[in-house]
């Protein structure tokens, strides 16, 4: 078999045969290979003279799976493109032109794909009718599904739709998938994201929506099994709303039911009310953190007036052995800078390093030269103001670092 061959005739190349739109259940198909190119990414681009491969188009992933060649080998498709009615299909191996191949589409992954995007129809189409919004943005990849919608909508209004949408799956209404005829179809009033020409695919879900759209779809809505969103956000003056359906949804709601038991589990508690006993612990937990920090504020007084009581008076720098917050680092760093006069600081163990804040008192040091030393010496990273740096440091020997503060006069 050849690495590479570019066949003669691709000037004059035909269109691919669309197999998906005679029937978007077809897995497998026989083809004959057309063109094997190199891709400048890496890996080959097949062309064929018919696939079942849905390409990526109108927001949604493509179709992935793998062709089977005469001689028994398996070629994985990662992803299917198109590009003037040409279908390419992206390989890691190259193919020989002439040979014939049998398509195998990865059945699992696209019919989640027609589930979600029947979903998507239902509940773009009933947005359309109740608000008057359209579609503005869609977007069908292995983890997301979202829709940009042209207004807002309150979190009221998506749960009633959410329960519209279930409705109509379980009605089983028929999904229609076709082309019209240039007079049927001006007589037909449909959805689109845009403007169109040409032949129009219309997809319509009789009794909830009409929709210009090239993908595969379902036969019955009954096929998409569930809808549930699963975010909602205003975006663009308008909102996105993200859902799942069919084993996506199913597999999210297992993922949170499993949550709920772990933490009904963790708080010994009914699962109606977990939610008050994560209050309470956080009630309890801000509290806590008060008094907490009461007591370290008292603490670091003592110890500030005990180096000041041992002669300190130009700057002192604190080595903690436990984790701060920026904030009580800050606090700290000005309690010294409050007592003394030259540059102080405070550090604290971060990963494989430490944070640091460093500030300069009434001697009117620049703490910015002092970060400078660090960045020389043990290539700190960091930034600041002539008053106050911060930054990390990533250092075996946290003494070395001290060492040469101590020993800097700038």
């Amino acid at each position: 078999m050849q690495s590479l061959f570019i066949c003669g005739t691709m000037c004059s190349m035909v269109k691919t045969r669309e197999i998906y739109y005679e029937d978007a259940y077809i897995s497998e198909f026989d083809a004959t290979v057309l063109e094997c190119s190199k891709r400048d990414k890496g890996g080959f681009s097949v062309v064929l003279d018919a696939t079942a491969f849905f390409p990526e188009q109108g927001g949604q992933s493509s179709d992935i799976g793998v062709l089977r060649t005469e001689d028994g080998a398996e070629v994985y498709v990662s992803h299917t493109a198109i590009g003037g009615g040409i279908i390419s299909h992206f390989t890691d191996t190259a193919i020989e032109p002439g040979s014939k191949v049998h398509g195998d589409i990865d059945w699992q992954h696209r019919f989640s794909n027609m589930q979600q995007h029947t979903g998507e129809h239902i509940f773009s189409g009933i947005v359309n009718s109740r608000f008057g919004y359209d579609n503005v943005g869609f977007h069908l990849s292995d983890s997301e599904v979202t829709m940009d919608y042209s207004g807002p909508i309150s979190d009221e209004d998506i749960r009633k739709i959410e329960l519209a949408v279930n409705e109509a799956i379980w009605q089983n209404v028929a999904v229609r998938c076709e082309f019209p005829s240039d007079e049927e179809l001006a007589s037909i009033d449909y959805r689109s994201k845009k403007e169109l020409s040409g032949q129009i695919r219309i997809v319509t879900v009789e009794g909830y929506d009409v929709c210009a759209c090239c993908a595969p779809h379902v036969l019955r809505t009954g096929e998409i099994g569930l809808l549930k969103v699963v975010g909602c956000q205003n975006y663009k003056g308008g909102v996105r709303v993200s859902i799942l359906c069919g084993k996506r949804a199913l597999d999210y709601l297992t993922d949170c039911q499993k949550l709920v038991s772990d933490l009904t589990g963790f708080f010994t508690t009914e699962s109606g009310k977990v939610m008050d006993a994560v209050t309470r612990q956080k009630d309890e937990i801000f509290e806590l953190k008060g008094r907490l920090g009461a007591v370290s504020e008292k603490l670091l007084k003592y110890e500030i007036d005990e180096l000041a009581a041992s002669g300190h008076k130009d700057g002192v720098f604190i080595v903690r052995d436990h984790a701060l917050d920026g904030n009580e680092m800050r606090k700290t760093a000005n309690a010294l800078t409050e007592r003394f006069s030259g540059i102080s600081g405070v550090f604290a163990p971060s990963g494989d390093g430490y944070r640091y804040i460093i500030a300069s008192g009434s001697d009117g040091i620049n703490s910015r030269d002092i970060q400078q030393k660090l960045f020389e010496a043990f290539g700190a990273k960091g930034g600041g103001s002539p008053q106050m740096v911060q930054g990390s440091i990533s250092c075996d020997n946290i003494a070395e670092v001290i060492k040469l503060l101590e020993e800097t006069k700038v």
